[in-house]
């Protein structure tokens, strides 16, 4: 049988490795090729979820600054219905009745109290802290300690325009529209009505 010259055989080794090698070339080629195409779309991935986190806690801040403040209690003036440490929710307003209760700023400081009367109503108290609005005996089933507490007011007393009359849940050590250092709140004063409890888990629930 007649053999190849030795040359032909080398050379057709030779472009047989070459061909070999251009596969595997081509191979590693459209590998990388892919490994880059996904660590492109990966990262264009991981824009969008850090930007979406981003703009989600933003609105969040916005929300809780602007519509949805969240407080926290500190003092017993609230007490037995808000204790020292609870967090609240309160909600932007100004349209508030007898019962609500609200935030405000003082000093540079919030203050939460209980709204006993609204712009030209009248408030008296009996000597034991008996509440009267427009001479009508208010119901109140949240206060534990009825006491005159701090007042220094002329009673009976007309609520100014715009204002409100407030007085906190633990009269006795509470200082509020009582007390002339306090008077009634202006509206320009007031950062929300409270509504929810979040903390404790134990007294999670509606503000009444």
């Amino acid at each position: 049988m007649p053999t190849k010259p030795d040359g032909e055989v080398e050379y057709r080794m030779r472009q047989e490795e070459k061909k070999a090698l251009l596969d595997v070339t081509s191979q590693e080629w459209k590998a990388e090729l892919t490994r880059e195409r996904y660590r492109n779309s990966f990262v264009r991935s991981l824009r969008g979820t850090i930007f979406a986190l981003i703009t989600v806690a933003a609105a969040a801040v916005l929300v809780a600054v602007l519509l949805l403040p969240v407080l926290r209690i500190y003092g017993t003036s609230m007490s037995p219905t808000l204790e020292e440490g609870n967090y609240v929710l309160s909600v932007k307003g100004s349209d508030f009745k007898t019962g609500d209760v609200v935030a405000f700023y003082y000093n540079n400081k919030v203050l939460v109290k209980r709204v006993i009367a609204v712009a030209g109503e009248w408030v008296n108290m009996d000597e034991d802290g008996t509440v009267y609005v427009n001479d009508v005996k208010l119901d109140e089933p949240y206060v534990t300690d009825l006491a005159i507490g701090q007042c220094d007011i002329e009673l009976p007393y007309q609520v100014p325009d715009s204002r409100i009359f407030v007085m906190g849940d633990h009269r006795s050590v509470s200082v509020d529209s009582r007390s002339s250092t306090i008077g009634c709140i202006a509206d320009e004063q007031i950062v929300g009505r409270i509504v929810f409890r979040l903390w404790p888990f134990g007294g999670f629930g509606a503000i009444h």
